[in-house]
């Protein structure tokens, strides 16, 4: 049980304005594992302010200066790894193998991306006898979810820490724990006061209260695409600059020629990987008509496969899901799903066989799936795949994008020419190519209402800078 009723303000831990604590839920048990504090908008004033102040010196910092930190925070994160994955596991339900090959292991991968971008960026160039300056764009605000907590605070933080941005972080309250051991490690880092501040709480308090905060210069903000509007208007009086990364329906285009007995399944394991928890997951199979069974019968296999069980047992593929209110909303998706007359082909509503306490989802696939079906258009955040057929080509390309998101997709073909053909005319931020995993280095965002801005690599790092033309700085 963590009693953490501080919040990390100005380089030291201090006590809210107004005590409220909340419990943190272990989803594999229901039980607390711990306690935060509820912040409120004074808190977020005193981190802003705090912000403000350290923005003066540290904006002035040199590269080289910022490359030593960042590099103090890569050698510090490490000797905290196996503590940030123990509690990733623990409040959000990951299972623990999963949080230290891939929830843990994005933070550092972040890190060392941004280093990489850093080393070799010019912040100043001349066209002709005008000097283009790129400078922090100044105090940031980020919100992030609980889905991939770490890799969320991390590809924000150390893009603006680069750029010598200070800011302002909310972490989802429904998983906390990690981002306060991140405020230990960049204090044991020796990140100056004020430059990184942390103040827990929900959204319609402590997220609002950075998103309309007048001395925030720019928000960052991932999760819903509901929350993300309310964010945008919010900030929009303060004119300041809004980043987003919102809800997903990705398509998984599956090509006449591609090799059904690999793309199947690996389309499987990306849908329920992470209990279904990921924005750019590929929850909309779409396979030809013609082979329409044949699919299935491949899917059902695959997901009957995936064991599910509590985030610390040996051998699970996946966990829980992260709330009572999470698994709600899933089983009601489910039976809507079914009442709408789409094919349960595997999984269902309620919890899976022997698994009586804990948020655990049956893994799910329908068949027969149509477009216009709730489950084909809202994003369930749960381990459920629709899968929908459709006749040709053109028919596939016209239904991957018939959606109001577009985050991801992912294109299989056994010719990569065609499976290139078809990622570009996908309305998408980011296509896979027969099964391609992420890159660091490339930008990450989304088309329509998956957002606007990019995170990720270089793309992201010019997020936290303004750009400034600075005119006769060489005589003609």
């Amino acid at each position: 049980m963590q009693e953490r009723l501080q919040f990390y303000i100005d380089g030291r831990w201090v006590d809210p304005v107004k005590p409220a604590a909340l419990d943190v839920i272990d989803p594999s048990t229901e039980e607390v594992i711990g306690r935060i504090s509820l912040g409120s908008a004074e808190d977020v004033d005193r981190a802003a302010r705090a912000a403000r102040a350290a923005f003066a010196s540290y904006s002035q910092t040199t590269k080289e200066e910022r490359l030593a930190l960042l590099q103090k925070i890569v050698a510090v994160y490490m000797t905290r790894y196996e503590e940030l994955a123990r509690t990733i596991s623990q409040e959000m339900g990951a299972p623990l193998w999963l949080a230290k090959a891939a929830q843990a292991a994005t933070g550092v991968g972040h890190l060392n991306q941004t280093i990489a971008v850093l080393k070799d960026y010019a912040f100043q160039e001349q066209h002709g006898t005008t000097l283009i300056a790129r400078e922090p764009v100044g105090v940031c605000g980020f919100i992030t979810p609980w889905n991939w907590p770490v890799n969320q605070i991390m590809c924000k933080v150390a893009p603006a820490l680069a750029a010598g941005c200070t800011m302002v972080l909310k972490p989802s309250e429904i998983a906390p724990l990690d981002a306060i051991l991140l405020a230990e490690i960049f204090h044991a880092a020796g990140v100056p006061a004020g430059v990184f501040n942390l103040v827990n709480g929900d959204g319609p308090n402590v997220g609002a209260a950075i998103a309309s905060h007048p001395e925030i210069d720019m928000v960052s903000f991932t999760g819903s695409t509901r929350a993300g509007v309310q964010v945008a208007m919010a900030a929009a009086p303060t004119v300041k600059r809004v980043s987003q990364e919102l809800g997903g329906k990705s398509a998984n285009v599956i090509l006449d020629d591609a090799d059904f007995q690999t793309a199947i399944p690996g389309g499987v394991q990306g849908c329920v990987m992470n209990s279904g928890q990921s924005c750019n997951a590929p929850t909309r199979m779409l396979v030809p008509a013609s082979r329409h069974d044949e699919a299935v019968a491949i899917a059902k296999a695959a997901a009957s496969g995936v064991k599910v069980g509590p985030a610390s047992a040996e051998g699970v593929t996946i966990g829980p899901v992260v709330s009572e209110l999470q698994w709600k909303k899933i089983q009601g998706l489910i039976q809507k799903g079914i009442d709408e007359g789409a094919t349960l082909v595997t999984g269902g509503v309620g919890r899976p066989d022997g698994l009586t306490r804990g948020y655990y989802v049956k893994p799910t696939v329908f068949a027969n799936v149509k477009n216009d079906m709730t489950i084909a258009r809202e994003e369930i955040f749960g381990p459920v795949l629709a899968i929908l057929p459709y006749r040709d080509e053109e028919e596939a390309i016209r239904i991957a994008n018939d959606t109001p998101y577009g985050l991801s997709g992912y294109v299989t073909s056994g010719n990569l020419d065609r499976a290139r053909r078809v990622a570009l005319r996908l309305r998408t931020g980011n296509v896979h190519l027969n099964g391609a995993g992420p890159d660091f280095a490339a930008p990450f965002g989304g088309y329509k209402h998956s957002g606007n801005g990019r995170e990720w690599g270089r793309f992201g790092f010019e997020e936290f800078l303004e750009v400034k033309a600075v005119m006769g700085y060489e005589k003609a």
